[in-house]
């Protein structure tokens, strides 16, 4: 297939384009590379694709015309990143976005993989939320994915398949690293400052799957016959890889020698906690076969971190903290507030 990748340089994408290459696909990428400063150099190189550097609010139609399938990963993408201006998350995750998908259906575009969220389900407690449960997304980022999803399914015809993967929440290595979620960000503290620290209380309830997992969930809805993916919506995870953030925090300190589990002492309830059913794709969708979990992954973590040379810092004022090194490119004039390059006066 020709496919491209929106986002292709990010987190996701860093670890998607090798393999879709390896699979024999011919990709082309879509990325505004603002987070290109974001260079882990203890993950493998980023492949060298075709690429267009553009920020997806301004796309055309040549830019995505002839594609067999489009995977959608570009977004702000996180709920701190979208709670930095609303309007500008609903921009680009929702109007931005569904543009892509026009332009991708009317130039031929068959199959459009949208990289979703389980932070769709929002506050769900300890009920386990399967792809038909209700949406109670509370934050902009959420807000979002549930907008684009409806409308993606409102283009769906016999031409074009809208897929809509929910991710649980990520982790694991990747060339343009991210310490902003939540086993990363443990194991990062673990190995820095010898704590776990944790800035909830630790009860919230939180499905993780591995980074490369969630790559060959979008291999698989690509291999997939039309019927089994059509306008349909995936979990992307595993069911027994719902954890509560203190339990990743206790298998972080049991991999990182001498850390302990540390509980901010502002600490409270986090709003976001749902437990997520992943019975659908395990069924569904045979080619998918995760292969990590938090454990395995913890020492990954740790032993790339080491490898890198990770230091405290890197965890609060850094290009693997996406809002920080959005605040720090907008303070130094290299972008305007609203993300776009800045245009300097001759």
């Amino acid at each position: 297939m020709r496919i491209l990748v929106t986002g292709h340089d990010g987190y996701i994408g860093a670890v998607l384009v090798p393999m879709l290459l390896r699979d024999g696909h011919q990709v082309v990428g879509l990325d505004s590379s603002l987070y290109e400063r974001a260079d882990f150099t203890a993950a493998p190189p980023l492949a060298e694709v075709p690429r267009i550097h553009k920020d997806l609010r301004d796309l055309v139609a040549d830019d995505v015309r002839g594609f067999d399938a489009v995977i959608h990963l570009a977004a702000l993408s996180n709920d701190p990143l979208g709670n930095l201006d609303a309007s500008l998350t609903r921009q680009i995750n929702f109007e931005a976005s569904l543009r892509c998908a026009e332009l991708a259906k009317a130039g031929g575009t068959r199959r459009f993989l949208f990289s979703s969220s389980c932070s769709t389900y929002g506050a769900a407690g300890d009920e386990m939320l399967d792809e038909s449960a209700a949406f109670r997304p509370v934050t902009p980022y959420a807000v979002e994915k549930v907008n684009l999803e409806r409308a993606l399914a409102e283009l769906a015809d016999d031409d074009f398949s809208p897929v809509y993967l929910r991710n649980a929440t990520a982790y694991g290595v990747s060339r343009r690293l991210r310490l902003d979620i939540v086993l990363n960000n443990l194991v990062g503290w673990a190995h820095t400052t010898g704590r776990v620290l944790l800035l909830s209380d630790g009860t919230p309830w939180r499905p993780i799957v591995h980074v490369e997992d969630i790559c060959r969930a979008f291999l698989a809805a690509l291999a997939a016959p039309r019927e089994l993916v059509h306008d349909e919506a995936f979990n992307v995870g595993r069911s027994e890889h719902n954890y509560r953030i203190l339990e990743l925090a206790e298998i972080v300190a049991e991999t990182v020698p001498g850390a302990r589990v540390e509980i901010a002492s502002d600490a409270g309830p986090d709003a976001r906690s749902y437990r997520v059913d992943f019975r659908k794709i395990e069924e569904k969708l045979p080619g998918f076969q995760p292969q990590w979990d938090a454990r395995r992954s913890a020492r990954e973590l740790y032993d790339a971190y080491r490898r890198f040379g990770l230091r405290r810092d890197h965890l609060e004022r850094s290009p693997f903290v996406r809002l920080a090194e959005l605040e720090r490119r907008i303070h130094e004039g290299e972008i305007e507030a609203d993300l776009r390059p800045r245009v300097h006066a001759l």
